[in-house]
């Protein structure tokens, strides 16, 4: 590895409001991602719960707030529950492809109907196809754009998509996006999980990293569905306590 590699530069964002926990703001740590051993990088910083964008990874790094944890799933371990395991079934017609990253005009469509059905207003929406294309061919390591599209004698519709990364130990989901308003396709969301952690489980890769989940925020509270899971804490990974990732309310969350 060469000194840049084994000593990166860091730097820190200026505070923003929190778009997790209403009255908060947030900052993020952050170094690039370049040279030869970006992928090295990025393995080492994702295993301290580093995320990736674009050629950049980061963390919160909010004062008087750790509210944002790390989590992974298990691959070995994880059993689908009864519900699960119909959500599979249902959309078990799906043909799933690993495709390089390369941005299509099909895969921002169903973004843009993705983010006007369940983030309507957010930041996103402003993408336009070329930070699109930015977002998923500016990756230094290696990355695949995994699609869900329904069978052809169905029409061949692309229903699903995510932009994921290979790591070293694992598979890191750095966006999903699906067909959210079809009430048929119910569960795209949880079926792109639950097929990431069969993909990296035949790889032989003992993770699926999920990104960060905070409790109280109820945007988060899908990640906890899949069981067994780690947590990253001050002392490392371990397992998330049943008690402390409790759902706060029965509404349903809104990733689906």
């Amino acid at each position: 590895m060469t000194a840049l590699t084994r000593f990166p530069r860091f730097f820190v964002t200026s505070p923003s409001a929190c778009p997790y926990l209403p009255g908060r703001q947030e900052r993020k740590i952050f170094t690039e991602l370049n040279g030869a051993h970006a992928g090295e990088l990025n393995d080492a910083l994702g295993r301290i719960g580093f995320r990736r964008s674009q050629s950049v990874a980061y963390r919160p790094s909010c004062v008087g707030c750790n509210a944002c944890l790390s989590v992974r799933v298990i691959t070995g371990e994880f059993k689908p529950n009864s519900s699960q395991r119909k959500l599979i079934r249902r959309h078990s017609d799906l043909e799933v492809t690993a495709c390089r990253p390369w941005a299509t005009d099909e895969q921002y469509q169903l973004l843009r109907r993705y983010l006007a059905t369940r983030h309507p207003g957010g930041g996103m929406t402003m993408m336009d196809e070329s930070d699109y294309a930015d977002m998923v061919e500016q990756s230094p390591v290696s990355t695949y754009v995994i699609e869900y599209r329904e069978p052809a004698e169905l029409g061949g519709e692309l229903v699903g998509a995510c932009i994921t990364d290979q790591q070293a130990d694992g598979l890191s989901m750095i966006y999903s996006f699906f067909a959210a308003d079809r009430p048929e396709r119910q569960g795209l969301g949880n079926l792109i999980i639950m097929d990431h952690i069969v993909r990296a489980r035949n790889a032989s890769l003992p993770y699926v990293y999920l990104g960060y989940w905070v409790k109280g925020s109820e945007r988060m509270a899908y990640k906890t569905r899949y069981r067994p899971m780690e947590v990253l804490g001050p002392n490392g990974w371990s397992l998330l306590d049943e008690s402390v990732a409790a759902p706060v309310a029965e509404k349903q969350p809104a990733f689906a």
